[in-house]
């Protein structure tokens, strides 16, 4: 069984790989996105290239952490749920953006299919009735539950040959390098 500096580790690795993958940064040299040279969207979107598996070694198809969501869930829906399961409280649809990495016109159509999945719920807010927050619905939380410990998982095996030391440095160099990636 880990001890508990081994999970810390190991949280703090899966949070800061998830805050990375959220980030916009400098676009890939081969173009805007769908122009990648191996098809569509890059390596991991079609063919043999996982010999039949997704990206985390499951069959293609749903993930057991989607299993009973009608519409599936992107990657853009999935990092809209992990960044309202990280806040403190509701967030705003810019604060939305913000946290994964997309403009507002695209986090204002992700939370609207949140809304119609039943994923997410917006509610009127408290310091401002005009404006509105987004929060989970207790299946948006369910899902963010799954996918988080699916993660934390695969990061716990991917870390097995690692010493106390290396899991501890690895999370701070990660931490330290997903504050300083680039917003924009």
């Amino acid at each position: 069984m880990p001890d508990a500096s081994n999970s810390d580790a190991s949280d703090a690795i899966a949070a800061a790989l998830a805050r990375l993958r959220g980030r916009r940064g400098p676009r890939p040299p081969w173009g805007p996105p769908g122009e990648h040279p191996f098809g569509r969207g890059g390596p991991h979107h079609g063919g043999n290239v996982h010999g039949g598996r997704g990206h985390h070694g499951h069959a293609t198809g749903t993930p057991p952490w989607l299993a009973g969501v009608r519409g599936g869930g992107g990657p853009a829906r999935l990092r809209l749920l992990e960044a309202l399961a990280s806040a403190s409280t509701p967030l705003s649809v810019g604060e939305i953006a913000e946290a994964i990495g997309v403009d507002q016109p695209r986090a204002s159509r992700l939370v609207q299919q949140g809304v119609e999945l039943g994923l997410v719920q917006r509610e009127a807010d408290p310091d401002d009735a005009r404006r509105t927050r987004v929060a989970l619905t207790e299946q948006g939380a369910m899902i963010a539950r799954r996918f988080r410990g699916e993660r934390r998982d695969a990061v716990a095996t991917a870390l097995e040959g690692f010493t106390d030391a290396e899991r501890a440095e690895l999370a701070r160099l990660l931490t330290k390098l997903s504050d300083a990636w680039p917003q924009d």
